[in-house]
């Protein structure tokens, strides 16, 4: 076999598995949008896309029958307060453990690199006990705070790695003009760790959009509900079978994300590499 003609079948190789992942990962985003404008509840279609399309699905959702807008609003709040306070904490735990030596320094990178080992549903029932305790059980502002701690040895580890890319002659440049720690930090290291910070801030604000488990155990009441809980309750509730209104509820779900990944995809590749090159 000469070169050209492996040079080809590589090429076809190729081709041929990226057709079949994108196979895998649109087919069922276009089934879900079809059975979105599918009429009647049913989770079946005859087509793809139906050939009668209907947006009452969609209407039925902004509707005063339906709480999914207040859903929606209770996702926003929990992705964005978690966002923005994982930003704000990662970032100075990161700059202490990458430009300050302290006493178990190093002992708490140990610490950090342990707990991202063990999955959450471990402390499920700790979580819950915690929440009671406070008085914070079954509210939007225990969620945030579980999502915050939860998140803190991942996102440290990463944009710690970040920062350790980032020449120590910048940080005493700014000390010999007269800058403090604080202006340090914000004004030299914040600006060049924009590209990790975009990403902390991107898997943040996903997370409590799509997650189910600890929103189903926290939240009780169908006012605190998140999107993943309440679209949840479409297809769990006694004699509910609203698959229709699940897909077109999904399908709004990604409207946000999808925004804020279009507006940060610049940050994301470089911050992702540049993250893990130093640990």
């Amino acid at each position: 076999m000469n070169r050209k003609t492996k040079s080809k079948l590589e090429v076809t190789a190729i081709y041929v598995i990226l057709a079949i992942v994108s196979v895998v990962i649109f087919y069922p985003l276009i089934w879900t949008f079809g059975m979105s404008l599918n009429q009647g509840t049913s989770l079946y279609s005859s087509t793809l896309i139906p050939e009668n399309l209907s947006l009452e699905h969609y209407q039925w959702l902004f509707g005063p029958e339906s709480d999914y807008l207040l859903w929606y609003k209770n996702s926003l709040i929990v992705s964005i307060a978690t966002a923005v306070g994982s930003v704000v904490i990662t970032s100075l735990v990161a700059y202490a453990f990458s430009r300050y030596q302290f006493v178990g320094r190093k002992n708490g990178l140990y610490v950090f690199l342990l707990l991202q080992m063990f999955p959450v549903m471990m402390a499920m029932v700790a979580l819950y006990i915690f929440l009671n305790m406070i008085g914070l059980l079954d509210t939007l502002s225990g969620l945030i705070l579980i999502y915050l701690g939860g998140q803190i040895p991942f996102n440290a580890w990463l944009v710690k790695g970040y920062f350790d890319t980032i020449p120590r002659e910048l940080d005493q440049a700014a000390r010999i003009d007269g800058a403090g720690h604080l202006r340090v930090f914000w004004s030299v290291m914040l600006p060049l760790a924009k590209p990790i910070l975009a990403v902390v801030a991107l898997f943040n604000f996903m997370m409590p959009m799509f997650d189910f488990l600890l929103p189903s155990i926290i939240l009780s009441s169908q006012e605190n509900y998140t999107l993943a809980v309440g679209l949840y309750n479409f297809i769990n509730d006694q004699f509910a079978n609203n698959f229709t209104r699940f897909a077109a509820g999904s399908v709004l779900v990604a409207l946000p994300i999808a925004a804020i990944y279009l507006y940060l995809q610049r940050y994301l590749i470089s911050g992702l590499t540049a993250g893990g090159t130093k640990g």
